[in-house]
């Protein structure tokens, strides 16, 4: 894709959905963090489902604390890897208490310290909460990268450093959140419905499917 058809691209997008946010529900900085990390190799719909409830008792890392590992096991069991994951959980929110004064750090460099926190979780929280210009590369940022022609890459890592090298500024902020939506409505994994997508013309995607199979 060349840098005009990038500006249009996210030029469309926006103007479908101008203010775009994560499908994750959160109150605060921290509760927005163990959300990303519960969302790893699970759907943003089931770690809702299962942190509404968690998150009515917990906004704090103290609180967390305070609810323990077992208490957290029964709120996220409904999660894939929750053993580990709780585990993670309650070690970061040690850390952020011990480390931290309770409070989530606003740098890259700290956040991936924490357990069960990698470069993607960093970022979305950077960007979200923080209003960073990050770039969190999962499944669906990869593929769209990847397909599109916008940013190629065999890793997450490499296709994070092209969309920062290629995102025009208007959209920096809100690329991800674009980039993943299409990717999770339209631009889907077994087949893309490119009979609907509205920059269907900008893709590089060789094996376009323009009609509904379904009709």
């Amino acid at each position: 894709m060349t840098r005009d058809q990038i500006f249009e691209f996210f030029r469309r997008l926006a103007e479908d959905n101008p203010a775009p946010e994560t499908e994750l529900e959160y109150g605060n900085a921290y509760q927005l963090l163990v959300a990303v990390a519960l969302s790893a190799q699970a759907t943003d719909v089931g770690v809702n489902k299962a942190t509404r409830a968690l998150f009515a008792k917990v906004e704090t890392p103290q609180a967390m604390l305070d609810l323990g590992e077992e208490g957290l096991k029964a709120h996220i069991k409904t999660i894939g890897l929750f053993n580990s994951k709780a585990k993670n959980v309650i070690a970061m929110s040690q850390i952020l208490v011990d480390q931290h004064g309770g409070e989530v750090p606003d740098s890259r460099d700290e956040l991936v310290k924490l357990p069960g926190v990698g470069r993607k979780t960093a970022n979305v929280v950077l960007n979200c909460w923080f209003g960073q210009e990050t770039f969190a590369v999962d499944t669906h940022i990869f593929r769209v990268g990847n397909r599109t022609g916008m940013a190629k890459g065999k890793t997450p890592e490499a296709v994070e450093a092209k969309l920062e090298k290629r995102v025009p500024t208007p959209f920096r902020r809100d690329s991800h959140h674009w980039m993943i939506l299409h990717g999770r409505y339209v631009c889907k994994a077994r087949q893309p419905e490119c009979w609907r997508c509205t920059v269907v013309d900008l893709c590089s995607f060789r094996k376009k499917v323009l009609e509904n199979p379904r009709g």
